[in-house]
């Protein structure tokens, strides 16, 4: 048994490396920032979170169907607010969508700079939809930084709840520390002054 977890734990981990090496790989060939960060989007997505967890009684509700969506908020803070960008799975009228820096836990990620994992979001009745096509059943919100300073998030979520656990959370961070140093290196921030409005 304890063999088997290792294994397990093996791929797992040479999975995500090899996912990491091919996105480090394409943003030393692709200049378009939003481009990169919206592979690391599709990569989460696609590799992070229990595909069982949609089969287990009680994480779907009635009407409810599993899927996924990810992006970045970076943070503008003179405006208090911060603009999705490189989303997948979102609405296109969402693209570019703001919220308020007191707005739900991608809030809480805002003023306590510091990573989030909610694995049923039915738990938290302060959780705010911020999808407007339906309410997403688990989430993951992992900051961003440049010389210390927060500069946004990396949110992650799924409709079925507990489809996100520690060790995905875990792998999300590193995942955005990937993405923030691309981010940085390409003078990401310039793509908020592109899109002002």
């Amino acid at each position: 048994m304890a063999g088997s977890i290792v294994s397990n734990s093996k791929k797992l981990g040479s999975l995500h490396l090899e996912q990491l090496r091919q996105l480090i790989t394409y943003a030393q060939t692709e200049n378009d920032v939003e481009t990169i960060l919206k592979a690391f989007s599709a990569a989460v997505i696609k590799t992070l979170g229990d595909p069982s967890a949609a089969k287990t009684p009680g994480n779907l509700k009635k009407n409810e169907h599993q899927f996924s969506v990810a992006g970045f908020f970076l943070h503008i803070p003179q405006r208090k607010e911060s603009c999705l960008v490189a989303e997948q799975g979102f609405p296109a009228e969402q693209h570019r969508l703001r919220i308020r820096d007191d707005v739900g836990h991608p809030g809480w990620v805002t003023k306590h700079k510091k990573p989030l994992l909610l694995s049923n979001t039915d738990e938290h009745s302060d959780f705010k939809q911020i999808l407007k096509s339906a309410r997403m059943g688990s989430a993951m919100y992992s900051p961003m930084f440049s010389n210390g300073n927060f500069i946004g998030q990396f949110i992650t979520a799924s409709q079925a709840r507990q489809t996100y656990r520690i060790h995905d959370h875990e792998i999300h961070q590193v995942y955005t520390s990937c993405a923030n140093l691309v981010f940085n290196a390409l003078n990401g921030s310039s793509m908020l002054e592109l899109h002002p409005d």
